[in-house]
């Protein structure tokens, strides 16, 4: 039989464990999973009347991405400051971490291309195809286009990076 004595040394044992996981959860660094795009910001520079810029902008922050955006009268001469040739322009020029983004990128492949940080100028989706982030509201009438997503080359050259739609 036990004794009072030991019934309340089990008892302090008990308390000390509890306490001393208690401490270590509580020590513990927290890992939080955030989102790659959670945490960057992307600048933009848009026509002011552009509707289609607003929802590519509102298809980004859905993303969890940050649009700082700048209203200018011609996108033209953004993307040539950034070396973008103009052969490869839509309504919109965007910048994220270096990399230049034009037109109506995906939030995905955006994602993969600052996953996989290729050597490269950026992204783009030349023109305004339907069905593309932006370009794909009820005004379309559900019209989904097949298009290409392009990895430009600082010498200007480009590859197919991914295909939407097809």
């Amino acid at each position: 039989m036990k004794t009072a004595q030991s019934s309340l040394t089990d008892r302090r044992r008990l308390l000390q464990a509890t306490g001393l996981f208690v401490l270590a959860a509580c020590a513990a660094p927290r890992v939080r999973a955030a989102s790659p795009a959670a945490t960057t910001r992307v600048q933009m520079w848009k026509s002011p009347t552009c509707g289609c810029c607003k929802d590519w902008v509102a298809h980004m922050e859905s993303a969890g991405f940050q649009l700082q955006v700048f209203e200018v009268q011609d996108t033209a001469a953004q993307r040539g400051k950034l070396g973008l040739d103009a052969q490869y322009g839509s309504c919109h020029t965007a910048l994220v971490e270096g990399y230049v983004l034009e037109g109506h990128v995906p939030a995905a492949d955006v994602r993969r291309l600052l996953r996989e940080r290729p050597a490269a100028l950026g992204l783009v989706v030349p023109g305004m195809v339907v069905g593309s982030p932006g370009m794909d509201g009820p005004a379309y009438g559900g019209r989904r286009d097949r298009f290409d997503v392009l990895l430009v080359q600082r010498d200007g050259a480009s590859r197919v990076w991914a295909t939407h739609n097809a």
